[in-house]
């Protein structure tokens, strides 16, 4: 069963950064593409960006543009996500993702096998 677990979310002020972590228990996590989502309260799940298995390919969600960076450490089974400038829109709980036997990112979430539990990301005003 392969498992993802995130880290790094916390209360910040608005302007700050923070920088999400998803570690993946499964060898084979070079071949996977890997995608961040968010969730705010009283909303559905949205996508915030992907990458693919290299890491040379990448997709944000327009708000996030700019601002978000994802990577991936495939000798460390860890994908990250920086958040820099965070705005109060930016509160949710994110989620990280992972899918296999694709090789082109996703950007939906029934196109993701495996799910975080999540790590809760609040920005204060």
């Amino acid at each position: 069963q392969v498992q993802l677990v995130e880290s790094g979310g916390g209360l910040v002020q608005a302007g700050d950064s923070l920088r999400l972590s998803c570690v993946v228990s499964e060898r084979t996590f070079a071949t996977f593409v890997m995608g961040w989502f968010r969730q705010a309260p009283g909303k559905e799940r949205e996508f915030v960006a992907a990458i693919n298995w290299s890491g040379g390919t990448t997709s944000y969600e327009d708000s996030v543009k700019g601002r978000f960076t994802i990577s991936r450490d495939n000798r460390k089974n860890t994908m990250y996500l920086q958040m820099n400038s965070l705005k109060p829109q930016d509160t949710a709980v994110y989620y990280c993702a992972a899918t296999f036997g694709v090789l082109n990112i996703r950007r939906k979430i029934d196109e993701y096998n495996y799910w975080g539990q999540g790590t809760q990301v609040t920005v204060s005003s």
